[in-house]
This record gives C-alpha cells, sequence and structure tokens, in this order.
C-alpha cells in the first residue's frame, strides 16, 4: 500500500516501514563514523523502540558491538493498517545488527508487568548469562500497576496555580495563547506512579534478585530540566514530581546494588522532539527557538548525537562529571547561559507573524514527522510498501 501521514493534533496516526528504516539505517551511519566506544558488552533496554532508547540500544550495538535485549510496547502491521512506528523501527534495528553477527532480541509486551520482567529475565538467563548495562527509557501516559491492579494516568499539569502562556501548533505555525489548570495531589500522584522511579526500582530488584546482573553493573534512566520558560508546566508541574522522583530513585537503586559494585544514574538530557514532548504546551514553542539557536551555534544534537556523547564522554570514560544533585548532564549545551538568554530574548518577539523567522518550525515539524517515518531524505513515498514487516528476533 502507500501510506501517507495522517494526523490528529500531537499525534500522528500512521506510520512509514521504509522511512523508519531509514531514519535507524542514518543513526547507525553516524555511529559508526563517530567511532568505536569502550562501552557495555551486554545491554538490556527497557523502552528500546523510539527515542532515546532507540538510539541508546543502536550506540550500544553499532558503538561497541553489545549484544542487546530490546523490551518494547508496540503494534505490528496488519494488511491495511500499518503498524507503529517502533515496531518499524526494531524490526530495522534486527535487520541491521544481525547483517552484522550483532545479537540483537526483542521482547513486546507491557513493560509495567511482572509477566514482561519474567520473560526477559528468562530470556536473558538462557541467552546472555548476565548483563552490564541495562536503561530505563518508558515513555508511557499509562500504568497498570504490576501487584494491585491498580491503573494510574500521568498528567501535565502546573501545581499551585494556573499557568498562561504562549505556545504553536506546529502543523499550521499559529501562535496563540493558553492556560491550564493547575494538577490536584490525586493528578500528581498518579503522574509519580507512571513515570517516576518505581517501575525501575522493581525491574532491578527482580534483576539482582535472579542473577543476571553482572559485577558493576550499571543502569540509567533519563530525565530532563529545562529554562525557566518551562518550569511550571514541567519541571515545577505533575511531571517534574515524576522526574524528581525518578532522580531519587537512582540513589535507592545504588545503595542496593553497592554489595556487586554496580551503580545507577540519571542522565538529564537536551529538548528534542519525541511523541511526548509534542504533547506539553509551550514546548513545541521553546524547542523551535531552541532548535534555531542551537544550530546557528553549530551545537544541536539529536536522539542519537545525544546518546552517543553520553556513552563516550560521560558513562565510559571514568569521569561522569555528575551535576550538585549526582546527574549526568548531556542539556549542557542547551542550558548555555548564551543560549537560554537569546531564546528568552526571542520569546518575547514569537508571534505567528515571526516565527517563520526567528525559530525553525520546519525543523521542529520534520522531526515530528521523521518520529512516524515521514519526511526522511532517501525515500519515495509514491511507492507501494508492504505494511506487514516481521522483526526477525522477537521473542
Amino acid at each position: 500500500m502507500i501510506i501517507e501521514p495522517r494526523t490528529r493534533g500531537f499525534i500522528c496516526l500512521t506510520s512509514h516501514p521504509k522511512g523508519c528504516e531509514q531514519n535507524v539505517k542514518n543513526q547507525i551511519e553516524y555511529v559508526k563514523t563517530k567511532g568505536e566506544i569502550s562501552g557495555p558488552k551486554k545491554v538490556l533496554i527497557i523502552g528500546a523502540s523510539t527515542g532515546f532508547g532507540l538510539a541508546s540500544r543502536i550506540t550500544s550495538a553499532f558503538g561497541s558491538k553489545a549484544a542487546t535485549v530490546g523490551v518494547f510496547f508496540d503494534k505490528p502491521g496488519t494488511k491495511g493498517r500499518p503498524g507503529s512506528p517502533g515496531w518499524y523501527n526494531s524490526a530495522a534495528f534486527e535487520k541491521f545488527a544481525h547483517e552484522e553477527d550483532i545479537y540483537a532480541k526483542s521482547i513486546n509486551g507491557d513493560a509495567f508487568s511482572n509477566e514482561i520482567k519474567e520473560k526477559t529475565i528468562a530470556l536473558i538467563k538462557e541467552d546472555l548469562g548476565q548483563v552490564d548495562l541495562v536503561v530505563y527509557s518508558l515513555a508511557s501516559p499509562v500504568r497498570t500497576h504490576p501487584d494491585t491492579g491498580e491503573r494510574f494516568k500521568s498528567v501535565l499539569k502546573p501545581i499551585g496555580g494556573s499557568f498562561k502562556n504562549k505556545t504553536v501548533d506546529f502543523h499550521t505555525g499559529v501562535v496563540s495563547d493558553i492556560e491550564i489548570q493547575p494538577g490536584d495531589d490525586k493528578d500528581i500522584e498518579n503522574t509519580v506512579a507512571v513515570m517516576g522511579g518505581d517501575d525501575w526500582e522493581l525491574w532491578i530488584d527482580a534483576m539482582k534478585k535472579a542473577e543476571v546482573l553482572a559485577p558493576n553493573a550499571t543502569t540509567i534512566a533519563y530525565s530532563y530540566i529545562g529554562p525557566e520558560l518551562t518550569e511550571p508546566v514541567y519541571r515545577k508541574g505533575t511531571i517534574g514530581k515524576a522526574k524528581d522522583h525518578l532522580e531519587a530513585t537512582a540513589f535507592t537503586i545504588s545503595d542496593k546494588l553497592k554489595d556487586i559494585g554496580g551503580k545507577a544514574y540519571v542522565s538529564v538530557n537536551k529538548a528534542l522532539v519525541t511523541q511526548a514532548s509534542s504533547a506539553i504546551p509551550v514546548i513545541p514553542l521553546y524547542i523551535s527557538l531552541l532548535y534555531k539557536v542551537m544550530k546557528e551555534e553549530g551545537i544541536h544534537e539529536g536522539c542519537i548525537e545525544q546518546m552517543y556523547r553520553l556513552f563516550n564522554e560521560r558513562l565510559y570514560t571514568g569521569d561522569i562529571a555528575l551535576d550538585e544533585k549526582g546527574r549526568i548532564r548531556v542539556d549542557d549545551w542547551e542550558m548555555r547561559p548564551d543560549v537560554q538568554e537569546k531564546i528568552a530574548a526571542l520569546w518575547k518577539e514569537a508571534t505567528t507573524e515571526t516565527l517563520q523567522d526567528i525559530g525553525d518550525l520546519k525543523g521542529y515539524e520534520t522531526d515530528f514527522f521523521n518520529l512516524f517515518g515521514f519526511k526522511v531524505d532517501g525515500v519515495d513515498y509514491d511507492q507501494d510498501v508492504n505494511e506487514v514487516v516481521e522483526i526477525s528476533g522477537i521473542v
């Protein structure tokens, strides 16, 4: 079938297998051109099919020839209905990994569940014995607790008062004012349950008990801080409470791993176009201005550039360079004072009429559609493609 993008708000309802494959190939080529990393050798990536998780898997496999197990929750394509982009990304990753005799297997299912944890641990035991790196990169909006069965749904709300500012509809370029009503204690509780560190800790507890963590194993999760502009709706909002919990969990996990010489870290990453960030009011406008400034400064990075730098210059150099709260910072270029000063000035000027010139809305839109395999250079979108794609290493 010929697959075209169909959008509804910040979601694209279709995805393109060839576009996703080319996107994965481009990331692999980037890592290869940058050179080998003295990195991990056996890696579990929880949330492995898109964004930072996918980039972590590519960096591990093609940067240090690591065997990888990827866990994700994606839909395969069926006749006449495209699959999710994560499914096509994972199929492409495994195809390219297997062509180079790099071990890669995947498990598709709810990573929050006990069943998937047990299945993953069994696979590691059988094939790899132990892993030396666990990447936790889940970005689900809902979670069912594996023991209680309670269902939690995260929300993006400020705390303590409503938030008024401007945002942009990146499809139309229209800049408008928004007001977001504050969340309550239940909203905070739900968001922390979904996006905090509870599930990360459950994974590590289960893996340690099963003895599938190698001596001196590392585990890492990803976070974001951002500028003062986005603080009320992000870092000081409900999602910020979840990030605080995630970051505190790193210390709890590190204590639990002391006896095997293990360590848990949180990496604070740069603002990027992801399916999750597209849903957050204000963020698309901020990112379009950020892209403009960082590209002009020659310091712009996408997911793969961020993860390669994290692995090559932080995690596996012996000098992780933690901040005062014990976090790895690869948002350092975004948060440079000169960069933030320029964005703050541009923010005041941003209107529907000016944004085309002062921001990089086209770059934002391209990155958004790239997530779903569209607008990727080198892909002929007028050609028929097979929407049914198998993942060779699916377990």
